[in-house]
């Protein structure tokens, strides 16, 4: 097996033997006893699959005292019994023979599931001494808590593992780079051509893909926590995330795969309003987060048809445009692309939806405040002050100018406003001199940087006093959905605008984009009503 590769050398359909569905693993990490218990019970209540009993998460346990108690019949779920050491990640610090005694009761008393180590399961082999009973599946793990091996090495240790005699294997490494994960995807494809049950994750944020769609490559289960808080393992999703917003009881090998790259992407709500979108339309695709360090690695990688078409957020859509195949010309001319769809051909073309959303916004937020020329844009010979000269700076100050507004670039860095303003057509200032920029009464104000972003929702681009000068206040920020910078303005009598519509309205044309459907307006806005608070949304910017 090759040590380089790319996911469109990986081929899910192509293993797609009629297989059973991957699982769904709650981890129950109580301290006492009956919790755990309980936890079991509310893992079924979610929909699990099966209950992971993390023994060694437990206080002072006894296992002849406490394994009747957790594995009391009749269980809500199949249980799955691990007794971690810590060497491999885990909590138990004594020796051997008494974690290998609890885990040879746990089978006696029912357990389907039973874990032991990859460094400790031939020990553990010669003391079962073929007396694992029928019903029960020994699960045979390896942690790697650095990196993510090259797809040989992974191989490799597939065999050893096999070799203990194992029902099932599992590997979870480390992702340093989102690409790490499609070294695993191709061990998941490779294990279900051989028909060889397999447990394969990649951990922290960065791997967190290989957890939701580990079903469309073949993985036997994933872990999902109880709730925020309970996680077993690094960047590990709810079960309720899993089953309700991934919906991975539909992913397949068929399965199309759309995300959003961004780096900070983790709290994007994207995933929310688009898998919901899918899942209306009845189309089969799975929209997740990609934590991207390098965008032409990342899209050289996940090269395939599967990966159909992507949202690109902070830092990456100027980087987008040099990466595409083809780019719209409206987004060649702003620089920033938001939007790239990989066609049959698997050229990827890049759109920005990003000027559309924010300008149509900001003209409706205009003509319910005030009466205007039904004939023309609001925007027309307004002067038109955007804050930021980074991806949605240059959407906002493009858009702004085709509807004939006179545009004015501020920004921290000068050298960057100046840019910007110079292919606008248009002056240049800092923030500093923005304090006291106010030729005219009426402007427009649009903030396209993080400034007000949760957690610093104090912060401001600008002082309540300078806001005077401006009749209406853009704030692409949407975390809170009501900033400091809109709720001084408001304040000083002027018109606000919330990102909001704009995340909604530019994520309209990217469905369309992505689908080839008509997208339903009221369908989005009840999404993002019914689904989320806005107060808890992440701008994405």
């Amino acid at each position: 097996m090759a040590t380089a590769m790319s996911v469109s050398a990986v081929s899910p359909a192509a293993a797609a033997v009629a297989r059973p569905r991957t699982l769904v693993c709650v981890p129950a990490t109580a301290r006492a006893p009956r919790e755990m218990a309980a936890e079991l019970a509310a893992a079924a209540a979610l929909g699990a699959d099966v209950a992971e009993l993390r023994l060694d998460r437990l206080a002072g346990f006894a296992p002849r005292r406490d394994l009747p108690v957790i594995l009391a019949e009749p269980r809500p779920l199949p249980a799955l019994v691990t007794y971690r050491p810590k060497w491999e990640g885990g909590e138990y610090e004594g020796d051997d023979e008494p974690r290998f005694e609890a885990l040879m009761l746990a089978m006696e008393l029912g357990a389907e599931y039973v874990d032991i180590e990859l460094k400790a399961a031939d020990k553990f082999m010669r003391l079962l001494s073929g007396k694992k009973p029928e019903n029960c599946k020994l699960i045979v793990s390896s942690h790697n808590y650095e990196n993510t091996p090259s797809a040989e090495e992974l191989a490799n240790l597939v065999a050893q593992i096999q070799a203990t005699g194992a029902d099932i294997v599992k590997i979870a490494t480390t992702a340093t780079e989102i690409v790490d994960v499609a070294r695993m995807f191709q061990i998941l494809v490779h294990c279900q051509e051989k028909q060889v049950p397999i447990i394969g994750l990649v951990m922290n944020e960065r791997g967190f893909i290989s957890r939701v769609l580990c079903p469309k490559y073949g993985g036997y289960l994933t872990f999902g926590s109880l709730e925020k808080g309970k996680e077993s393992a690094p960047a590990q999703p709810t079960a309720a995330d899993l089953i309700n917003l991934y919906n991975i009881r539909q992913i397949g090998p068929d399965t199309k795969v759309f995300g959003i790259i961004g780096k900070p992407v983790g709290h994007s709500k994207s995933p929310i309003l688009h898998n919901e979108a899918f899942r209306s339309m009845g189309f089969n695709a799975v929209y997740v987060p990609f934590l991207v360090d390098d965008l032409a690695k990342f899209l050289n990688t996940y090269s395939s048809s599967d990966f159909a078409g992507f949202s690109c957020t902070i830092p990456h859509k100027e980087a987008a445009v040099r990466c595409c195949d083809e780019v719209d010309p409206i987004a060649r001319d702003i620089g920033a692309v938001n939007t790239m769809v990989r066609r049959p051909d698997g050229k990827l073309v890049g759109y920005n939806t990003d000027y559309v959303g924010a300008i149509s916004a900001i003209e409706d937020g205009i003509r319910a405040s005030q009466q205007t020329d039904p004939t023309t844009s609001p925007l027309a010979g307004r002067l038109f002050v955007v804050i930021g000269a980074g991806g949605a700076g240059k959407a906002l100050a493009y858009g702004a100018k085709e509807k004939g507004a006179r545009v004015v670039i501020a920004n921290r860095t000068f050298a960057r406003a100046q840019e910007l303003a110079n292919l606008i057509g248009g002056p240049a200032l800092t923030l500093a001199d923005l304090e006291n920029y106010h030729p005219e009464e009426g402007m427009i104000l649009a903030n396209t940087t993080a400034i007000g972003m949760h957690p610093n929702v104090n912060e401001t681009p600008l002082s309540k006093q300078a806001l005077k000068s401006y009749a209406i206040v853009f704030d692409a920020v949407y975390t809170p959905k009501e900033t400091r910078l809109l709720r001084e303005a408001a304040e000083c009598g002027a018109t606000v605008v919330s990102g909001l519509e704009m995340f909604i309205r530019q994520a309209m044309g990217q469905f369309e984009h992505f689908t080839g459907m008509p997208v339903d307006n009221e369908n989005f806005r009840a999404i993002t009503s019914s689904r989320d608070n806005p107060n808890t949304m992440k701008p994405r910017l």
